[in-house]
């Protein structure tokens, strides 16, 4: 009780922290790459043929650069965290990106990828993160990036959610998952896929790791009202994913302990999701939508109404986190409050 509390009030501590090493100047690292889904997609989509695409208004109705593809209602995550190191641009997407581009960082992330190849295949076209370790091979040998310089990048992952979202608890008989896995199973089965992974971007050169882990999705609009009875967040779909979270932490320790160079940080997106933590960093609404989102929907309907005080608003639409949300995280996974062992910051300069 004494722990949880503790983790809560760090998280709050985090609205108000600045910059670590605020006194430092220039970029932190040479560069920064950026593998996920739609959490830290920023355009990837745009051009497939998916329901997982955002291009359109109001997404981005408060990014200076309009809708970009990014599921928002302006800056994600990546673009916070790039401030951060202060790049003086945001990463851009892969997709449609100068070769040259990957000296300095892309972003392969994709609305509707998964750990698993077939995650989300009901929704169309996606970028699974096999294929991002593949694109990023791909990109780096065509720009001939030195590889001491890649061991010297800022590489952040979130990955794992639409594998519980858009597969194992997928209504319907798209998929056999959870008639196949225990919550446990399939965790250790993501983990499997999720280590072989992880070993192919640290033989390209990834040393300075950021994995994100997966937040309370039985919180999200879209699950209170599928598994929640629309009531409260779905207490079934947060265990599922607590083992997920665990492994995850400790196949980060795992990759410390046996390469000596490694420098891998877990961060957690589950732990900080509470009444009072919300409360205290001024978040009002925390089980609805900003933006207008049609029954049985998940994204915002285009061009419809939105809410008037989006800084009160935890989620944006169904599924994904508001600008201001977004801040708070990416300000504490940089500050060290839910990075362990290591700080983002603190990639930043070992």
């Amino acid at each position: 009780m004494a722990e949880g509390m503790f983790k809560v009030l760090l998280w709050v501590f985090a609205a108000t922290v600045l910059a670590v090493a605020e006194g430092a100047r220039g970029q932190r690292v040479p560069c920064y790459f950026v593998f996920g889904d739609s959490v830290f997609d920023n355009g990837n989509n745009n051009a497939l043929n998916t329901s997982a695409k955002v291009n359109y208004s109001p997404y981005g109705m408060d990014f200076a650069r309009g809708p970009t593809g990014r599921f928002s209602n302006g800056r994600n995550i990546p673009d916070f965290i790039a401030e951060l190191m202060r790049f003086s641009d945001y990463i851009p997407p892969f997709t449609g990106a100068s070769p040259e581009q990957a000296h300095t960082g892309l972003n392969y992330a994709s609305g509707g990828a998964g750990i698993l190849e077939d995650t989300s295949y009901h929704l169309g076209g996606r970028i699974s993160f096999k294929t991002q370790i593949k694109n990023h091979r791909t990109a780096i040998m065509t720009a001939n990036v030195p590889l001491e310089k890649l061991k010297q990048c800022l590489y952040t992952i979130n990955i794992g959610s639409n594998d519980y979202l858009n597969n194992y608890f997928m209504q319907g008989d798209k998929y056999n998952t959870q008639r196949k896995y225990t919550y446990d199973q399939f965790a250790d089965s993501l983990i499997r896929h999720y280590r072989s992974f992880l070993k192919l971007l640290y033989v390209q050169g990834a040393r300075k790791v950021a994995v994100f882990g997966v937040s309370k999705l039985g919180c999200t609009p879209r699950m209170i009202a599928s598994h929640g009875g629309g009531m409260g967040c779905a207490a079934e779909v947060n265990k599922a994913v607590v083992p997920f979270n665990l492994k995850l932490k400790a196949l980060v320790r795992e990759f410390n302990t046996n390469f000596a160079d490694a420098k891998f940080t877990f961060v957690d997106m589950y732990t900080g999701q509470t009444p009072f933590a919300y409360a205290a960093l001024g978040f009002a609404v925390t089980k609805k939508s900003c933006c207008t989102v049609e029954s049985g929907e998940e994204l915002c309907a285009a061009d419809k109404p939105v809410c008037a005080f989006r800084d009160r608003y935890v989620y944006w639409d169904n599924v994904h986190s508001t600008e201001r949300a977004n801040r708070f995280v990416a300000k504490a996974a940089f500050a060290g409050i839910v990075a362990f062992p290591y700080s983002i910051a603190l990639l930043g300069r070992v």
